[in-house]
């Protein structure tokens, strides 16, 4: 298990990210093979530029060190990267960015959207944004968020559309100091959000706790989601955790399932 100091030392040395000393997770605890976390980052750094085309990474002995993790889960992480293109293994130089594309990049990645078709075809859905708001932590922000009650915060509402019909509405909630000159304008804010936190503000979402429960539609859900009462609901509380294992942002998403299916796959 990764001990928290190792943790924050990686997100230093690696990304020189944002860190939060006070986060009683581990990322081990998230249930993520430590080789995949690692393979994870290196295609992100791939992916944004840190690591261009034909750089030599660190050995596999620093890396391990910078990671915080043992040898052989880098040596599995790159061997994975190097069947899959993105690197090459020479005996002299080391290991070099090959320049090619993942097979699922990251955009994809942050395209992925959990309601599909009752026949299972994958949905790619389009957002608005309502509102946007500032507000302080209540006691349940604050237990989700592991910050102080009180602590500024940033939300933003926000309607999911399949096919020009609204599916899913929800509500997205942050730390203010997490997201300095966050957009005042719905227009500002992108559709690929979790793209836009690791872009702009080095933030990576690396795990996601879900709750999921049913619920009857109310008067925000037949607004937002042109229900007619009663109506079922479904529901989805979410925490995101970034690349220290710190909760970021918390998620309340309802959504209609009368033509579309949650689905959540495990790779």
């Amino acid at each position: 298990m990764l001990a928290e100091s190792q943790l924050q030392r990686r997100g230093n040395r690696v990304d020189e990210m944002h860190n939060n000393s006070s986060s009683s997770m581990k990322l081990s605890e998230l249930t993520l093979p430590l080789y995949e976390v690692v393979k994870r980052e290196i295609t992100e750094a791939i992916m944004i530029g840190k690591f261009g085309p034909g750089a030599v990474l660190p050995s596999e002995i620093a890396l391990s060190q910078m990671y915080g993790v043992a040898v052989g889960t880098v040596r599995r992480a790159l061997m994975d990267l190097t069947s899959d293109g993105l690197l090459s293994r020479r005996r002299k130089t080391g290991t070099v960015v090959t320049g090619r594309k993942p097979q699922h990049s990251l955009r994809l990645f942050f395209q992925y959207f959990r309601l599909h078709g009752i026949d299972g075809s994958l949905s790619k859905s389009v957002t608005k944004v309502t509102s946007i708001k500032n507000t302080i932590a209540s006691a349940s922000d604050a237990q989700k968020l592991q910050i102080d009650e009180g602590t500024p915060l940033v939300s933003f509402h926000r309607i999911r559309y399949l096919d020009d019909t609204p599916v899913m509405h929800e509500t997205l909630t942050l730390p203010r100091e997490r997201v300095p000159d966050f957009p005042t304008s719905s227009e500002e804010i992108p559709h690929l959000f979790y793209l836009h936190l690791l872009e702009k503000y080095g933030i990576r979402i690396s795990a996601i706790r879900e709750q999921v429960a049913a619920d009857l539609a109310n008067e925000d859900d037949e607004t937002w989601l042109k229900l007619k009462r009663p109506a079922a609901v479904l529901t989805i509380d979410e925490v995101a955790y970034d690349q220290g294992a710190v909760p970021v942002l918390h998620s309340e998403h309802r959504a209609t399932t009368a033509r579309h299916r949650y689905v959540n796959e495990i790779q």
